[in-house]
């Protein structure tokens, strides 16, 4: 083998990751079963988006939002939308990339064999999390909205599309309380 593709290979080697886990990219909001997305989010449909905020962000939002006073903030939480009564639950997760990083094994390997102890162990692996956060609107007889023979559905897709805009583009979340309608 001539010695400039030596050269690039073992360049390749030094510089490559490989990708062992994606976290989704979701451009706006999706609904999908929230069981598939996330083992910690619900069996049904969720409206599911990244929250590009810090984590339990949208606690504090759901909690000045619905007025809930630290009481009961993310499940089953009673609203009215239209006249209509339901009640909204969400859940918070995040899902990271994570990539093996082949240059700081192939280091310590290097160091194994000179009979020095590795050095690098902490950098094999690279990890990225990204936060998401699922959503569940259930109608007054406990059936979920986003489902899609559900005759609301359209309507509370809506809602949950302006009320996801509204947690992005809030930071003072007390501001909320003073858009609130009289």
């Amino acid at each position: 083998m001539k010695p400039h593709y030596l050269v690039l290979i073992v360049s390749i080697l030094f510089s490559s990751c490989i990708p062992v886990s994606f976290a989704p990219n979701i451009k706006n909001q999706k609904v999908m079963k929230g069981k598939r997305f996330k083992r910690s989010f619900p069996k049904t449909e969720t409206f599911i988006f990244h929250d590009h905020k810090k984590a339990n962000e949208i606690y504090k939002y759901m909690n000045i939002k619905f007025e809930r006073n630290g009481v009961d903030i993310d499940r089953n939480v009673p609203f009215e939308h239209n006249g209509k009564q339901y009640t909204i639950s969400f859940y918070e997760a995040e899902r990271s990339t994570q990539t093996l990083n082949l240059a700081p094994v192939a280091i310590d390997v290097a160091l194994e064999r000179n009979g020095m102890s590795p050095m690098l162990e902490d950098a094999y692996t690279s990890r990225k999390g990204k936060w998401y956060v699922g959503m569940i609107v259930k109608d007054e007889n406990g059936k979920n909205c986003l489902k899609d023979n559900h005759p609301d559905r359209a309507e509370i897709f809506k809602f949950l599309v302006d009320l996801r805009e509204e947690y992005l583009t809030t930071f003072e979340y007390e501001e909320l309380l003073l858009k609130k309608k009289p």
